[in-house]
């Protein structure tokens, strides 16, 4: 089973191991890294951004702000709208790029000293001189590496939170920086929830945020609720051979309302509910992430000769997790022991299994049924 080194220093941590910046730093504190990607080379620019921009599946928004006024327009973008942004100050923001190009799911395997089950995605934008999308506060963890250009962060501790009212943006009103810096390629700047930050673009640059999500707890439960809703089975049919007439018909009786709070009395949860459900939302794909099975599937027999020796990868889309003998696949659960969870597992902390392979039939099953779906392909090297 592989594991990670929280004790080996992290260079984009400026030095850090990972258990110090956990303790000293991770949703406490912000940390300025400079050089934190020494030499980092975009691997996107502003005319690809626009143009994924222009794609239906694609998440991404375009903010303005003209004399104080604030526009967001929603992909898909039409190459019009870029057209349009003279004497605009203007942001392009892509969400899921880990999702879309192989280079950004590499990005966030730097980050793999914070657990899967955290993270988000990457969002790279871009924007021109004076571009931003305004003094804001974001409710969960973030790391900002600075790619080409310069930007200005700005940051606040302040617990004012009116803001500007009918913006399409949740942007402060009354924003005051406590604390400023100027990011250069490569620079990067962790900021925990709730910090006020505001960045402005002191020349075209490109921005990339790493995020990690924090649902709230009426999230949590309600979706633990839309999870038990068709797991639980409570035999049974309401009885009232005890009936007494009433005074009011239309009164519900406290008889009643105790026979039905023993009925819901009966549903037993305990931590193993929890962590199945954790596993299944924590890796459901965002209802727009959709996976494409391979047109012309290879049998069971030649995908596991093939796979045996080129190894096998993650689709770019997909999410794996696991909670002792479960391993959850994009929000899909499955029981599994030995040897084969442990191949799983390697497969869940690293998104790929080299070749080669030497693996019990039990966890080849699961992998062709994985390949099946889109879910794994072929080859053990980054999709």
């Amino acid at each position: 089973m592989s594991s990670y080194n929280h004790e080996m220093k992290i260079d984009l941590l400026n030095g850090l191991t990972a258990r110090q910046f956990l303790a000293e730093y991770w949703q406490k504190k912000p940390l300025l890294m400079r050089g934190a990607f020494p030499g980092f080379r975009d691997f996107v620019s502003g005319e690809m951004l626009q143009a994924l921009a222009q794609q239906e599946e694609v998440q991404a928004r375009l903010v303005t702000e003209r004399d104080g006024l604030w526009e967001v327009q929603h992909a898909p973008l039409q190459p019009g709208d870029f057209r349009r942004l003279k004497r605009a100050h203007w942001s392009l923001l892509v969400q899921g790029i880990d999702q879309l190009l192989p280079a950004g799911r590499a990005l966030l395997s730097q980050f793999d000293f914070i657990p899967h089950a955290r993270l988000d995605d990457l969002m790279v934008s871009y924007a021109p001189k004076d571009g931003g999308i305004g003094p804001h506060f974001d409710s969960y963890d973030v790391f900002l590496l600075q790619g080409q250009g310069h930007k200005r962060w700005q940051i606040s501790t302040q617990a004012d939170t009116e803001l500007i009212p009918d913006a399409p943006l949740r942007i402060l009103r009354n924003f005051k920086p406590e604390q400023e810096w100027i990011l250069g390629p490569g620079d990067m700047l962790y900021l925990p929830p709730r910090y006020a930050h505001y960045g402005i673009a002191l020349n075209n640059c490109l921005t990339y945020s790493i995020g990690f999500r924090a649902a709230t707890h009426q999230e949590l439960a309600t979706q633990f609720l839309v999870y038990l809703q068709d797991r639980i089975n409570v035999p049974g049919l309401y009885a009232d051979p005890d009936l007494k007439p009433q005074l009011h018909p239309a009164e519900i009786s406290s008889a009643m309302v105790d026979k039905v709070a023993a009925v819901i009395e009966q549903i037993k949860l305990g931590r193993d509910d929890v962590a199945q459900f954790l596993g299944t939302y924590l890796s459901e794909p965002k209802p727009h992430v959709f996976f494409d099975p391979p047109a012309r599937p290879l049998s069971r027999a030649k995908f596991q000769a093939s796979a045996a020796k080129r190894g096998v990868r993650l689709a770019l889309q997909s999410q794996i997790l696991f909670s002792g003998s479960r391993i959850f696949m994009n929000g899909e659960q499955i029981s599994i022991a030995g040897a084969a969870r442990k191949a799983l597992v390697a497969l869940a902390d690293q998104r790929a299994l080299p070749g080669p392979l030497t693996l019990p039939d039990s966890a080849w099953d699961v992998l062709y049924d994985w390949y099946e779906a889109g879910y794994i392909a072929v080859g053990g090297a980054a999709k």
